[in-house]
């Protein structure tokens, strides 16, 4: 019986034991396949998140940031305890005892998942665990990743310490609000940094891992606060916090920045403007999308805080000045349902959610608003982010006397008398406050809108091309095509420096006579006839009363004698063009350019011919802060010393290029001087310093133009429709870029001052009439006298005129000051009167105006 008892136990043990060898060889034989062809864990050792590039401005403020995933990196030593306890109470409270996994858990789970029939699958994956799903393994629910996310953990966690791992952990994970890692999401949902947030802001985070969109501060309040609260009581339980401290933590209210309770860290950005969305353009260029929107990068941006925004509104005043000249009203052509306008909480929600511009401060902050009613000969509105007020706010009659509304025939209806002639109720639109210039007092709301003319605005440093201010358009959210780098546009008179630079450096002279008489060119397209603005001739005229007052035709004859292709190298040399085509229309600006380019070109005048590379970017340094990008080049070996001696400054060595002689450079300095003083900027500018520029108008005013520049800064501006189309006969670049240079160079001239343009050596000054060029005594003096700046060693020769090869009509008077190219006419009166040419082909394309 004994022995019967004996083999029956022992046939238990043995099929047990047979059992359990193959249910061990089974596990092996799985875990043994599936370790197989399993991705190097050994990589993460090295791993570095995708994280912000971030922008700072010169003085060192943030002012943007881009990223595909909102990450700040933050390393395990800079991660306060309080917030590893809080992740780990909530989501893996073995961490540091188990060894990649949790067989507890998995087993706890797994009970849980039989007991409720698979309704309540609940997951076991440790820290470790999540940490290889993230990196390294798909998220779907399937055994097999459950046995591959398991290989390796157990292998992680012989390669890596406890701390790394949390690392990667920590700054991996996703804590919704597009927030990558606590770092980042501490400041998504607080504003604060980590070692700022309390136990209980601390839990909030731990408590979103599990499903973020499930955990919503505002939607899923009553949820979130729960979990928050369950995070505090295990780490009570676990003995990272005290009773005490749990029973103060867990009566805290859940505050966020969603709800209200805190400032968004978005506050403390500006916009996003055309300065930072072109250094995003450009960088993403020089080091690829995906390095610039993950890498980390710390980029020092070039601009100047306080000359940016006066740069905006420079631009921005203008076009709204020639928009309402205009005097059309198109509005936002965004509505919202009358349905929706029953209540107050109804209609900011619907506001809200449309899509209008919000960065514009003109004069005063624009706000996006609502019509809410029209009666009693006013608008009243509600208005974004501003309180209601008794009586509501409204828009008064008068405030839209200065408009007419396009009807549906296309035709424009009469002057508003009342806003009901311009507006309908749910219509969204653009205010403003007006105020009193003495106090700033309000006055009333008064109604505005996008202009649908255009333009660009950038002013730089003469000496390293640092771009300080940079303007794209009037509004960047409602249109963030960059009108500064992007357009192409007609220069007009404004490239005419270029062919007189080449001029000068081909053996002419400031008093050189060129032929002011009329041309004709034959072309595939026809007879041109180019013709100067004022349609006159003015006879044998030196160089600088030339480009003091844009003659086109002394341009074009100067142009044929020097050569369109010795033209289009100099082009090509100051960057204004990649290859000019060249055909006598280019000497007078037909061919495109963007307004960067011309700017940069300008400075190379201004600071004696010597090479810039324009840059919004002082400095690039990696996540690591090592530096990948400088734009100053110069040497300075003094700057490795130690010490100076008392009063000495380091010496900078410039190595830059030299594109133009400085004679050359001044001379060519001094005439555009001469335009800003009596040509044709006379007027439009007028500043405490020396100024030297040169205006364009494109025919039909398409386009318009002014470049200018100081000792040390230069600035231009262009204006046109993004369709080109003309912007009316009064339309000059002195009367329309001249104010916005003006405005911004009055401001800039405060800060960075200005002098004396710096006369190069091996010349010397000679008089000369400025009308005939004709040589006076160093005595005269006079409005027709100038101190023309010549080379030593080359005798002036004065009296010998060009004509660029031309043929002259035997009838044009060349001692006239100027002969009219008019007719005389008899008008519906009966009267006699003289008027100018019909426009030709020739004088359609003829490139540049003033």
């Amino acid at each position: 019986m004994f022995r019967l008892i004996l083999s029956f136990f022992g046939g238990i043990f043995t099929t047990l034991t047979m059992s359990i060898g193959m249910v061990a060889l089974t596990i092996g034989a799985v875990f043994w396949m599936y370790g197989r062809d399993l991705p190097s864990h050994e990589s993460l050792a090295q791993y570095t998140p995708p994280t912000i590039s971030r922008i700072y401005s010169g003085q060192g403020r943030l002012i943007d940031e881009f990223a595909k995933e909102r990450r700040l990196f933050a390393p395990a030593n800079t991660i306060p305890p309080l917030i590893k306890q809080a992740f780990i109470s909530a989501e893996d409270k073995n961490f540091y005892i188990h060894e990649g996994y949790d067989l507890r858990g998995i087993g706890a789970a797994a009970v849980d998942a039989v007991r409720t029939r698979g309704k309540d699958v609940r997951g076991a994956s440790t820290i470790t665990q999540q940490v290889m799903k993230n990196f390294l393994l798909s998220g779907d629910r399937r055994a097999e990743r459950k046995v591959k996310e398991i290989i390796l953990a157990a292998r992680l966690e012989e390669t890596l310490p406890k701390e790394k791992i949390l690392e990667l952990y920590l700054n991996e994970i996703f804590l919704g609000q597009n927030s990558y890692g606590v770092a980042a999401a501490s400041q998504t949902y607080f504003n604060k940094t980590l070692g700022e947030l309390a136990p209980h802001e601390a839990a909030f985070l731990a408590s979103l891992p599990k499903a973020p969109s499930d955990y919503h501060p505002v939607r899923q309040k009553e949820r979130l606060l729960s979990r928050r609260n369950f995070v505090l009581r295990e780490m009570k339980e676990n003995g990272y916090i005290t009773a005490a401290a749990y029973d103060t933590e867990v009566a805290q209210p859940l505050r966020s920045v969603q709800n209200g309770d805190f400032e968004s860290f978005k506050a403390e950005l500006p916009p996003r403007d055309y300065f930072t969305d072109e250094i995003r353009r450009q960088l993403s260029e020089n080091f690829g999308e995906g390095e610039f929107f993950t890498g980390g990068l710390t980029v020092r941006a070039t601009i100047d805080n306080e000359m940016q925004p006066i740069a905006a509104q420079s631009l921005q005043l203008q076009l709204e000045q020639y928009d309402r000249g205009i005097g059309i009203y198109r509005g936002t052509g965004k509505k919202i349902a009358t349905e929706k306008l029953t209540s107050e909480a109804d209609w900011r929600e619907a506001l809200s959610d449309v899509r209008v511009p919000r960065d514009v401060d003109l004069e005063n902050q624009w706000y996006p608003a609502v019509v809410l009613n029209l009666e009693n000969g006013a608008a009243r509105i509600g208005i974004e982010g501003v309180d209601e007020v008794e009586g509501g706010h409204s828009i008064p009659a008068k405030d839209v006397q200065w408009a007419r509304k396009r009807l549906e025939n296309g035709k424009l209806g009469p002057r508003a008398q009342v806003p009901a002639d311009l507006l309908e109720v749910g219509d969204v639109v653009l205010v403003r406050r007006m105020t009193t210039d003495s106090d700033g007092s309000f006055i009333r709301w008064t109604l505005r809108q996008i202009p649908e003319v255009q333009g660009g605005f950038v002013a730089m440093d003469v000496n390293t091309g640092r771009v300080i201010a940079m303007q794209g358009g009037f509004s960047y959210q409602a249109s963030v095509f960059n009108r500064a780098t992007q357009a192409k546009r007609q220069p007009g008179s404004s490239f005419k420096p270029f062919v007189y630079a080449a001029a000068l450096d081909s053996g002419y002279t400031p008093a050189t006579i060129v032929v002011d008489a009329p041309i004709e060119i034959n072309t595939p397209q026809g007879m041109w006839r180019p013709r100067n603005s004022s349609n006159k001739f003015y006879g044998p005229t030196p160089l600088r009363t030339g480009i003091e007052q844009s003659r086109n035709l002394m341009t074009i004859r100067l142009a044929q004698e020097v050569g369109m292709n010795t033209v289009g190298d100099y082009a090509e040399r100051f960057g204004v063009y990649d290859n000019l085509s060249p055909v006598l229309a280019n000497a007078l600006g037909s061919q495109e350019t963007t307004l960067y380019q011309m700017v940069s070109a300008y400075a190379m005048f201004a600071n004696g011919g010597e090479r810039v590379q324009p840059t919004l970017v002082d400095r690039v340094q990696d996540r690591y802060g090592r530096t990948v990008y400088k734009h100053d080049q110069r040497i300075c070996n003094d700057c490795q010393l130690e010490t100076l001696a008392p009063g000495v400054g380091p010496r900078i060595i410039s190595n830059r290029e030299r594109v133009m002689d400085p004679i050359t450079a001044y001379q060519l300095t001094s005439m555009m001087k001469g335009v800003v003083d009596r040509g044709t900027a006379r007027g439009a500018v007028n500043l405490p310093v020396p100024i030297a520029g040169k205006t364009g108008t494109t025919n039909d005013a398409k386009d318009v133009w002014f470049v200018g520049f100081s000792s040390n800064i230069v600035a231009g501006c262009y204006i046109g429709f993004d369709n080109p189309r003309s912007l009316g006969r009064g339309a000059y670049g002195a009367g329309m870029c001249g104010p916005v240079f003006q405005r911004f160079m009055s401001e800039a001239i405060q800060k960075y001052g200005g002098g004396p343009f710096e006369v190069p050596p091996g010349g010397r000054f000679i008089k000369i009439d400025r009308f005939s060029g004709a040589r006076l005594s160093d005595s005269a003096s006079g409005s027709n006298v100038v101190a023309e700046y010549f080379r030593d060693g080359e005798e002036p020769l004065f009296g010998i005129t060009f004509d660029g090869g031309f043929a002259m009509g035997a009838d044009l008077p060349l001692v006239n000051e100027s002969s009219s190219g008019a007719r005389e006419v008899t008008t519906s009166t009966g009267k006699k009167a003289r008027v100018g040419p019909k426009a030709s082909f020739g004088s359609i394309n003829s490139g540049g105006l003033y």
